[in-house]
């Protein structure tokens, strides 16, 4: 069992846009599948009416054939600087964190663990994902595509 995981996976991509537009893009959660090449879906759960600190949300997510629900809570919300919402399933945080830079933006995402992983994650992970090294490089080639297509989406 391949249980070792990196507790902190980031990237950042320069855009060539203001931090207004790219939040546009990424301050609501309901937009990842148009950039995230593992989310299928995303809405917000009942009593919820937008993203907002302490909004809830479902998203439907693959890796191949493998399909699978979570449950994700809006952790940070502070417009045009920062997103972040943690997962139920996992534990994991993930953000995103705009910085203006004279007319553009640095757009970092981040897959942070503050409090580990579920061994249940783990254990579905080794089992199901080809172990935590193999989903590490997927997680990692998800997040230089989500950034490359909300670059391209900010600049177009």
């Amino acid at each position: 069992m391949d249980t070792v995981y990196e507790p902190l996976l980031e990237d950042r991509i320069e855009i060539g846009a203001p931090a207004a537009r790219v939040w546009d893009l990424v301050g609501d959660v309901r937009r990842m599948p148009e950039w995230s090449p593992q989310v299928m879906s995303t809405r917000l759960r009942t009593g919820y009416e937008r993203c907002e600190l302490g909004a809830e949300f479902t998203s439907r997510n693959h890796e191949g054939e493998l399909e699978w629900i979570t449950h994700g809570k809006i952790t940070r919300y502070d417009a045009e600087r920062a997103v972040a919402f943690r997962i139920a399933e996992n534990w994991v945080v993930w953000s995103f964190l705009l910085e203006a830079a004279d007319g553009a933006t640095v757009l970092t995402q981040r897959r942070e663990t503050p409090e580990g992983i579920s061994d249940l994650s783990l254990e579905w992970t080794d089992a199901f994902m080809g172990g935590q090294g193999a989903f590490t490089e997927s997680l990692r080639t998800g997040m230089r595509q989500t950034l490359d297509r909300i670059k391209a989406a900010a600049e177009a």
